[in-house]
Formats: structure tokens, C-alpha cells, sequence
């Protein structure tokens, strides 16, 4: 089966694992949860940070999160 990769950032996070992400190439906001991975290594994801997602071409509204970067901090610098 063909996975559809693409990346986003998180608005909201919900109950049960689960995030808004709106997508950067388009402004879709898709459904997602976390990967297993994620859950098994403690992978906090927080509201801003930038992530990657897992879809399948038949639901376009919900997805998976298999890699969260870390939100840029402005006052670095």
C-alpha cells in the first residue's frame, strides 16, 4: 500500500493521543494520532511543533505522526 508522507504543524492537541495538524502545503487540517514508536519512547508532542505525517490515499482527514521536530525558538540567537 502507498503512503502519503507530508509535514505539518500541531494546533491541538486532544484526548487519547490524538492532534489537529494543519497541513503546510495546503491549508487542510487533518486528525491525527501518535505513531507506536512515539508512544513506546515517551515522545512528547506539544501545540507548534512541526511534525511529520503518515496517510493513506483513501481518508484524506486523518493521519498518522511519525516524527515531531521541535518548535524554532525566536529568542535564540
Amino acid at each position: 500500500m502507498t503512503k502519503i508522507i507530508k509535514k505539518g504543524t500541531v494546533i491541538e492537541a486532544l484526548p487519547n493521543t490524538m492532534f489537529r495538524v494543519k497541513l503546510d502545503d495546503s491549508d487542510n487540517i487533518v486528525l491525527c494520532h501518535l505513531a507506536g514508536k512515539m508512544r513506546i519512547h515517551h515522545i512528547s508532542v506539544m501545540p507548534g511543533d512541526l511534525v511529520t505525517i503518515e496517510m493513506t490515499p483513501y481518508d484524506d482527514a486523518r493521519g498518522r505522526i511519525i516524527y515531531r521536530t521541535k518548535k524554532e525558538n525566536k529568542n535564540e540567537g
